[in-house]
C-alpha cells in the first residue's frame, strides 16, 4: 500500500442497465473491516430480492483487501470492482454492486465490464480526496483584519474550523503542512509583523475533493 492514497468524499449510489440487467452501485468510506462488513450486510438486506450483491473493500491500516462474487462466475465481479479502487489509489472504501438479472446472459467479459463500470460510476459520484498531513493553527486577529485573514487562509489551501468572537477574533484553522511557512509569511505581511500563528498540532485528514 502506498503512503499517498485517496479516500471517498461521500457515500454514493448509481445505476445503469445492461441488456436488461440492472446494476446498482454503492460506495462508502469506512475505517474498519467491521464497518465494511456491516455496510455489505446492509446492502444485502436492502436488496434482498436481487440475484447478486457483489462487493469489495480496501483498508489502509494493515493493507486489508477483500472481495466477493456472490454467485457470479469467479473473477467477473468482486475482483474487477476491486481493481477500479486500486487503479484510482482509493483505500478505506467499500463498494457493493447489486445486480437484478434481466434474463440475458452477459458472458464473462460482459460481466467484468459491467461490474467495473458500476464501481467506477459509484466512485466518480462519490469523489475522492487525498489523505494528507495538516497543521492545525490558531490566529487571533482584530476585527478589521478578519475578512482578509479568511482570504489568506483560502489562498493557501486552508480550511477554517471555527471562530470565537471576543475582544479580537480567534480563528482555528488547518493548512496543508507544507503550506504553513508561506501562510505565516503572508500573515506577517498582512499584520505588519504584529501577528503570528499558534501551532496546535498535526492531523492526518482528507484534503480537497478532486
Amino acid at each position: 500500500m502506498s503512503e499517498t492514497y485517496f479516500v471517498p468524499c461521500e457515500e454514493s449510489e448509481t445505476e445503469f442497465t445492461e441488456k436488461r440487467s440492472r446494476f446498482i452501485g454503492h460506495l462508502k468510506r469506512v475505517e474498519t473491516e467491521a464497518d465494511a462488513r456491516a455496510y455489505i450486510e446492509q446492502m444485502k438486506k436492502k436488496y434482498y430480492d436481487a440475484r447478486h450483491n457483489c462487493w469489495c473493500y480496501v483498508l489502509h491500516e494493515g493493507g486489508v483487501v477483500r472481495y466477493g462474487d456472490d454467485g457470479e462466475p469467479q473473477g467477473t465481479a468482486g475482483q474487477p470492482m476491486l481493481n477500479v479502487l486500486q487503479r484510482e489509489g482509493v483505500e478505506n472504501a467499500v463498494c457493493v454492486v447489486t445486480r437484478y438479472f434481466g434474463g440475458v446472459l452477459l458472458g464473462a467479459g460482459g460481466l467484468t465490464r459491467a461490474y467495473s463500470k458500476s464501481a467506477k460510476d459509484a466512485l466518480d459520484a462519490a469523489g475522492k480526496a487525498p489523505m494528507a498531513l495538516w497543521s492545525r493553527l490558531r490566529v487571533n486577529v482584530p476585527y478589521p483584519l478578519f475578512e482578509r485573514l479568511g482570504r489568506l487562509i483560502e489562498a493557501h489551501g486552508g480550511v477554517t474550523e471555527g471562530s470565537d468572537y471576543g475582544a479580537d477574533v480567534s480563528v482555528t484553522l488547518r493548512l496543508p503542512k507544507e503550506g504553513v511557512s508561506a501562510f505565516s509569511a503572508g500573515l506577517t505581511e498582512l499584520s505588519n509583523g504584529a501577528i503570528s500563528p499558534e501551532e496546535l498540532g498535526e492531523v492526518f485528514l482528507p484534503g480537497k475533493k478532486i
